[in-house]
């Protein structure tokens, strides 16, 4: 459902993701932990372009978000000026190299030394305007498919609970007033918060935000759920309600990734556990073999501080 494809997040000159690609398929429930720092938020982020990856692609139900990568395709890397030039060079240097080698070698040497430009032809241009215009998904239609709960809840404080739940439906003219607010109203008798409607965000505790945070993502009806650390910001006696309304939706087939701290709820949770340091996945299993057979040395002395 969501491919991630060989994704480079550079925040100037700091490297913060470094190749990295994974696979989540309908249904499952992925969660993502590291130590902070680690590129495991910008990851996530990524998947919702609410950060836009330096290289890489990412897709959405076999639609692009993102630009097209050409060092992903190697049809287009084989249209560039650069590969022509360099593919004649190493012709005429080995003879005795068959067609398919130096093909290989080329690409090879393009994609390890990023030696495409700006301007490699027309038609490189053109083959790269094709793949996007037979690929791309705008990004505010993806986003209608995918919801977002972040760490500090984003609720409008200047509306009431109901208005936060029905803004977006009914703005997108994805259900009108009355459809909106019969949806959110079962949404909020649903996680026992119906009598806080009218209320404004800054009379609720930490816990009711979050819950209406995770109600407000569901009210667009979303395919798949993104969650950053939805309980970091939470005092300790309010995990426990936001972590069991996220069970709920788990439990009814929702495809959910997850990056988290909280080590039982992967456990319990997630269909696979993916473990993110220092910008790569060093890591992923299933969560049985995960927490009780690492192979990554440096997930074996993460898991002994966090367990």
């Amino acid at each position: 459902m969501i491919s991630v494809k060989n994704i480079y997040k550079n925040f100037g000159s700091l490297q913060v993701l470094k190749g990295v690609s994974c696979e989540v398929q309908k249904g499952e429930k992925v969660v993502i932990i590291g130590p902070s720092g680690s590129g495991k938020s910008t990851l996530l982020r990524c998947m919702n372009l609410l950060e836009i990856p330096t290289y890489g692609e990412i897709w959405l139900e076999d639609k692009l978000l993102t630009p097209i990568d050409p060092y992903l395709h190697f049809e287009v890397i084989r249209l560039s000026n650069t590969y022509r030039a360099a593919y004649q060079v190493l012709k005429e240097k080995n003879p005795e190299l068959s067609d398919q080698e130096i093909d290989a070698e080329v690409i090879r040497d393009i994609k390890a030394n990023d030696l495409l430009k700006k301007n490699e032809g027309k038609e490189y241009k053109q083959e790269i305007k094709r793949l996007f215009k037979q690929s791309y998904i705008d990004i505010n239609l993806a986003r209608q498919k995918v919801g977002m709960v972040f760490q500090h809840f984003n609720l409008f404080n200047n509306l009431t609970v109901l208005k936060n739940l029905t803004l977006a439906p009914v703005m997108l003219k994805l259900k009108t007033q009355e459809e909106a607010t019969q949806k959110a109203m079962e949404l909020l008798e649903r996680i026992g918060l119906a009598d806080k409607a009218n209320a404004y965000p800054a009379t609720l505790s930490g816990g009711q935000k979050q819950r209406i945070a995770i109600v407000r993502a569901l009210a667009m009806e979303p395919q798949v759920m993104l969650f950053d650390e939805p309980t970091s910001a939470l005092d300790p006696e309010m995990v426990g309600e936001v972590l069991e309304l996220m069970k709920e939706v788990a439990n009814e087939g929702m495809t959910m990734v997850i990056v988290t701290h909280e080590m039982g709820f992967a456990k319990e949770v997630s269909d696979r556990i993916v473990f993110v340091d220092e910008g790569v996945i060093k890591e992923e299993n299933n969560p049985k073999d995960f927490f009780e057979n690492p192979k990554d040395e440096r997930l074996k002395e993460f898991l002994s501080k966090v367990l």
